[in-house]
């Protein structure tokens, strides 16, 4: 069982840019990656995720091109880089972990704190 610690998360104004950490208790080379978030009021929704080696990644339509999902196995951590926020980007973010299969992370392991993104 895999513990899940992101960092990172803060408030910025419309058009900045804030990386979000997230801090593995364990091995996560053979494991997929990914980002959920969560706006007030709304189900929590995937951002990103990346395969276990880092080679292929998805992203949802409406980060396209603003956010960067990335991995360091070594270091057992994985980062969101996000660009041109916008005030809909606001929300609480998780990191999430787990089986690699046909493009789809099954995020076995989903973090339960979260970092808060606030764009205004």
């Amino acid at each position: 069982h895999v513990q899940l610690v992101e960092s990172g998360g803060g408030s910025v104004q419309a058009g900045g840019s804030l990386r979000l950490s997230c801090a593995a208790s364990g091995y996560i080379g053979s494991y997929c990656m990914g980002w959920y978030r969560q706006a007030p009021g709304k189900e929590r929704e995937g951002v990103a995720r990346m395969s276990p080696g880092g080679s292929t990644t998805y992203y949802a339509d409406s980060v396209k091109g603003r956010f960067t999902i990335s991995r360091d196995n070594a270091k057992q951590m994985a980062y969101l880089q996000m660009n041109s926020l916008k005030p809909e980007d606001t929300g609480v973010y998780y990191c999430a972990t787990g089986d690699w299969d046909g493009g789809s992370c099954d995020a076995a392991f989903i973090s339960d704190q979260g970092t808060q993104v606030t764009v205004s």
